[in-house]
């Protein structure tokens, strides 16, 4: 049985057809709704003359009684892998969110990642999928080994009297471009999520600054990773 769902979550992985991926596909900006400025007015306790009770909290109900507190209904339904449309990054270089079913994906295990299917790279073009950025292929963790009882990072022994104070006095790391996808990468679910259906509780009034629309649904994370730092 189990290996018959993996069978499907593949099959269902791979149903992008070239037409598909010839298409531009199309952003949702799925803040849109959050970040709507008229919600973003009716909100604003400051433009109130008197705020309730009611108003201060997120469930904007009586906060005496618990009878009519109930949880926002969610829904993660969503169209299988190649039949989405991508989501519009929370800000620059921002995990996207997943915007396809994720159903039989999920667990990822050391033995079973289903999103390398199509994510990497040679296969994201050809599904129109978004392909895993120079980022995923690199370490920038500092070289770390344990040598003579000490600890010892980029070359450099760790202590008080030694040549590295703290862990924290390492600002840049020797950056390792690797042939293969790093492992600290292999967990796509740490860092990506699926989208629910449901409208926030309140309004948001942060707006994201995309220096272009590309940035909206790629990263540019290795080019800029030094900024401020160098």
């Amino acid at each position: 049985m189990r290996m018959l769902i993996k069978v499907a979550a593949l099959g269902s992985l791979l149903v992008a057809t070239s037409l598909y991926a010839a298409e531009a596909a199309k952003v949702v900006d799925i803040n849109a709704k959050a970040s709507d400025a008229k919600r973003i007015t009716k909100e604003d306790l400051g433009n109130k003359k008197v705020v309730t009770e009611e108003a201060l909290g997120l469930r904007k109900v009586d906060l005496y009684s618990e009878d009519k507190a109930e949880p926002a209904k969610t829904d993660y339904s969503r169209p299988a892998p190649g039949e989405s449309q991508k989501f519009e990054r929370a800000y620059v270089n921002a995990p996207p969110m997943i915007p396809h079913s994720v159903e039989g994906l999920l667990p990822i295990t050391k033995d079973n990642n289903q999103c390398l299917s199509c994510h990497m790279p040679e296969a994201a073009k050809a599904v129109g999928a978004t392909p895993l950025p120079p980022s995923h292929f690199t370490n920038y963790r500092p070289t770390t080994v344990l040598k003579d009882g000490e600890l010892v990072k980029e070359g450099k022994t760790v202590g008080p009297k030694e040549d590295i104070g703290n862990v924290g006095d390492i600002k840049l790391a020797k950056v390792k471009h690797l042939k293969t996808l790093y492992q600290g990468r292999f967990n796509c679910s740490q860092c990506h999520a699926p989208q629910a259906k449901v409208d926030t509780a309140v309004a948001n009034t942060f707006k994201p600054d995309f220096g272009n629309d590309k940035e909206k649904e790629s990263s540019n994370l290795a080019d800029v990773m030094n900024q401020g730092v160098e």
